[in-house]
């Protein structure tokens, strides 16, 4: 596949989900879409693949941990030529390497996630370990708000704090919502930020969906002169740039048919030149 310089289109990203999706008849689109922006700027603007090779030794990590949102990571290894262009129309056809959830065999998926909590513990052992190297990688983790109910997030915060991992930087993304229905409902959080804050994080907060935003978040929490890790709060609405989908919890596990399909990429294109 030649690829062009990448782009990271939210909209372009979002369709190629709803491509996915559909061809698939498969599920967690709204947790897909309300991490999309957060992963276009990563790709583009702040995750190092010397080479574009996504195992390049000393490439920097990134451990999507909520794993059901991986057609968003596909998405934008699409754009980066890693996958070749039948993983995505044959998505979830017999024999297809990309499954459903994060799986660590697929080159450029660091982790195999899904079960929740866990791909953080992960990640802090890949930032403990590239501190003990003494390179400059920088690892990312990002989890759901729902993930964080599990008590191995809080173990590897106490880990991360702990030894000061300042080059792990957790992305939560609050959108609010669960499979099971609203968060606050199944498990009131609080303020997230407040918590990682004391736990002995660097935190921040902004909308997850304003790219600029994003990227200066992200660029003042590694300014920071602290030696802790970092936590950025990540609000975001589920099923974000289809309207129909936006907090509508049922498009977690919804497929989508022809009707819908159609409407849902009308929504994501309208007005673009993708």
């Amino acid at each position: 596949m030649s690829v062009q310089q990448p782009t990271f289109n939210p909209r372009r990203l979002r369709k190629t989900v709803l491509d996915m999706a559909y061809a698939g008849s498969t599920v967690h689109i709204g947790c897909a879409f309300s991490i999309i922006d957060l992963l276009a700027v990563l790709y583009r603007d702040h995750l190092r693949y010397p080479g574009n090779n996504p195992i390049a030794v000393d490439r920097d990590y990134f451990v999507l941990s909520k794993g059901h949102g991986v057609m968003a990571q596909y998405a934008c290894m699409r754009e980066l030529g890693w996958l070749p262009e039948e993983a995505f129309s044959g998505y979830f056809a017999d024999g297809s390497e990309l499954k459903g959830l994060s799986d660590s065999r697929v080159r450029g998926l660091e982790v195999t996630s899904g079960s929740l909590g866990h791909g953080f513990s992960v990640g802090v052992g890949m930032a403990f370990g590239a501190q003990l190297r003494g390179t400059n990688q920088k690892t990312y983790v990002l989890v759901g708000d729902g993930e964080i109910n599990e008590g191995p997030i809080w173990e590897g915060a106490l880990c991360a704090a702990h030894h000061r991992m300042k080059n792990l930087m957790l992305i939560v993304d609050e959108n609010g919502l669960q499979a099971m229905g609203e968060t606050k409902d199944v498990l009131e959080l609080g303020s997230i930020q407040a918590k990682f804050e004391s736990f002995g994080f660097v935190g921040a907060s902004v909308d997850g969906h304003n790219e600029h935003d994003i990227d200066l978040a992200i660029r003042k929490l590694w300014a920071t002169p602290s030696d802790r890790p970092k936590v950025l709060i990540a609000r975001t609405i589920k099923g974000k740039g289809v309207p129909f989908m936006e907090n509508n919890n049922i498009w977690h596990y919804t497929r989508l048919n022809a009707e819908t399909y159609a409407k849902a990429v009308a929504a994501v294109t309208r007005g673009t030149d993708l």
